[in-house]
C-alpha cells in the first residue's frame, strides 16, 4: 500500500531563522540525503520502498512528504521516522535539527488506482525506480496544495534589495517614464528574480559538477541529467569536463557575489558573459512560472542586459551552422588585432588587466611561449 509520511523538522532552539540561501542549501541536503535511500528496513526486517520525497523548507525548519510503499501504517511511520533521523545525522549542517512529528496518511487516490489497476494493463510497474518516477509528479502536486499560502511575488520583491550593485536606472526606470515604460515595481521584480535565479543557478551548476564527477566524463559523454552545462555551445561538449564545470561554477559564484555585494563594475571574461546568459534565462523562467513576467518586467530585464553586456559578440558561439563552425575554427586559440580571439581556450581569460576573474577559474596562460 502507498502511504504519505509527513515529517516536521525544526532548527535547534536558539538558532537564528534560515535566510533564503540557507533554505536552499538545507533543501538540497535533505533531497540528496533521501536520493541515496532506495529502501528502508522496517520492524522485523520488513522492506519499505521509498518512492519519492518532497521537501519544503521554511525559516524555522522543513516539512517533508515521503511517499513509501509499506505493508501497514505503523511500519511506514517507523521506517520513515528512522530514515529521516539518519539523513539529518549524516549531514553535519543539519545534525542538530529536531524531528518534531511524523504522521502517516493513506494516499487514497494512489491506493484506489493501484486496486483498480491490479493485474490489469494499468498495473503499477514492478521496477521501483519506474514507480518512483511515476509518483514524482503527484508528489509535487500534493505539496503545492499544502503551499497555497506561499506568496512568491512578495518573496521575489523582498530579494531585490540584495542586488546592491545596480540601481533602478539599470533596469530602465526613468523620471519621467520613458518609452521603455518601466516603473519601480517592474524593476523591483526583475532585480528580485535575478537574486532568486542566482540561488537556483548555483545550486543546479553544483549538481552538474557532481554529475560529471560521478560518471568521470564530459558533457558529450554524460548519461545523467544536466541542468545547464549541456546548454553551452555544443561544438565544445567534449571539453566540458569536471574541471571546466568547477571553474564555471566558481565563476558563477564570483559574478553573482559581485552583483550582490556592490562590487560589480564590468564583466571580466567570456565565461561570465555565459553565466549572465544563464542567469537572465533563469530569471525569465522564475517570473513566468509564477505568472509575473509581463511586458514591463520583460523590458526591465532587457534594459539590465543591455547595460551589463558590453556587446553580444559571444552569441556567435551558439551558431550551429557552417558559418559558426568556420568562425570557431578560426578563433580557437588564434590571436586577433585586439588580443586573443574568444576561442574555447580563452573563456576564462580576463578581457583586460582591469577586469576581475576569480583566481581558481582564471587561465594562467593563454598560450605557452615557445623556446627561442
Amino acid at each position: 500500500m502507498t502511504y504519505v509520511v509527513t515529517v516536521e523538522t525544526r532548527i535547534p532552539g536558539g538558532a537564528p531563522e534560515l535566510d533564503e540561501l540557507s533554505r536552499v542549501g538545507a533543501g538540497t541536503l535533505l533531497e540528496r540525503g533521501f536520493d541515496s535511500v532506495a529502501g528502508v528496513e522496517g520492524p522485523d526486517g520488513v522492506e519499505v520502498d521509498v518512492l519519492d520525497v518532497v521537501v519544503g523548507v521554511h525559516p524555522g525548519g522543513a516539512i517533508l512528504k515521503v511517499f513509501v510503499e509499506a505493508p501497514s501504517l505503523e511500519v511506514a511511520e517507523d521506517a520513515v521516522g528512522s530514515v529521516t533521523q539518519e539523513v539529518l545525522e549524516r549531514s553535519e549542517v543539519l545534525a542538530e535539527w529536531v524531528v518534531e512529528s511524523s504522521e502517516v496518511k493513506l494516499h487514497t487516490d494512489l491506493a484506489r488506482e493501484s486496486l483498480e489497476a491490479a493485474d490489469g494493463p494499468d498495473a503499477p510497474p514492478s521496477d521501483p525506480q519506474v514507480r518512483r518516477a511515476q509518483h514524482a509528479l503527484k508528489a509535487a502536486e500534493t505539496f503545492e496544495t499544502a503551499e497555497e499560502t506561499h506568496d512568491p511575488e512578495a518573496e521575489i520583491r523582498a530579494m531585490a534589495a540584495r542586488l546592491r550593485s545596480f540601481t533602478p536606472a539599470t533596469f530602465g526606470v526613468a523620471d519621467p517614464v520613458d518609452e521603455f515604460g518601466v516603473g519601480p515595481g517592474g524593476a523591483e521584480l526583475a532585480a528580485g528574480a535575478l537574486v532568486y535565479g542566482a540561488e537556483v543557478l548555483i545550486d543546479e551548476l553544483y549538481d552538474d559538477v557532481q554529475a560529471l564527477a560521478d560518471e568521470d566524463t564530459n558533457v558529450a559523454g554524460c548519461e545523467g541529467h544536466l541542468w545547464h552545462l549541456d546548454q553551452l555551445p555544443a561544438r565544445y561538449a567534449s571539453r566540458y569536463d569536471e574541471l571546466f564545470a568547477r571553474r564555471f561554477l566558481v565563476t558563477a559564484v564570483a559574478l553573482t557575489t559581485r552583483f550582490t555585494d556592490g562590487g560589480f563594475e564590468r564583466l571580466g571574461c567570456l565565461a561570465e558573459e555565459l553565466v549572465l546568459k544563464f542567469l537572465l534565462e533563469q530569471a525569465h523562467v522564475t517570473l513566468d512560472l509564477y505568472g509575473l513576467l509581463d511586458d514591463e518586467v520583460t523590458a526591465a530585464l532587457e534594459c539590465f542586459a543591455t547595460e551589463v553586456y558590453e556587446d553580444g559578440d559571444f552569441e556567435w558561439l551558439f551558431d550551429g551552422g557552417a558559418e559558426g563552425a568556420e568562425r570557431a575554427e578560426e578563433a580557437d586559440g588564434a590571436d586577433g588585432p585586439d588580443g586573443p580571439a574568444p576561442g574555447f581556450g580563452t573563456w576564462f581569460t580576463p578581457f583586460g588587466e582591469d577586469r576581475y576573474v576569480h583566481p581558481y577559474a582564471a587561465d594562467e596562460h593563454v598560450q605557452e611561449p615557445e623556446d627561442a
